[in-house]
């Protein structure tokens, strides 16, 4: 029995490490408002503490996101962009990120934490 459950502890570790997570150390803002889960990002745009801009993974200059978004989106209808912050990110950065979307004419909701 014990051989047993050392052969699963032993699985385990090594299934958790072989899952690489699509995501940016971030920390994000927090509110309160409600989240509607109904609502799909179609891809992500994240600003790192250091002002480092990223199209889902991918790092972009800020001059070139509105080519990268276009590349990711393709033809899809009515396209969503997630925006995540480092909480700690001038307000600039933000607001080059939503003037690029709406020059898209791109659908964008900021990523937030629940407190």
């Amino acid at each position: 029995m014990t051989d047993l459950m050392f052969l699963l502890l032993i699985f385990l570790l090594i299934a958790t490490t072989l899952i690489a997570p699509n995501a940016l150390k971030l920390v994000l803002p927090q509110s309160s408002a409600q989240q509607n889960k109904a609502d799909r990002a179609v891809t992500t745009v994240s600003v790192t503490a250091d002002g480092h801009y990223y199209v889902e993974t991918e790092r972009v200059q800020v001059s070139e996101l509105a080519s990268a978004l276009k590349q990711r989106m393709g033809d899809a209808q009515k396209p969503v962009v997630s925006l995540h912050c480092d909480k700690n990110v001038p307000i600039q950065a933000v607001v080059e990120v939503m003037d690029v979307a709406r020059e898209l004419k791109y659908e964008l909701t900021l990523a937030i934490n629940p407190q």
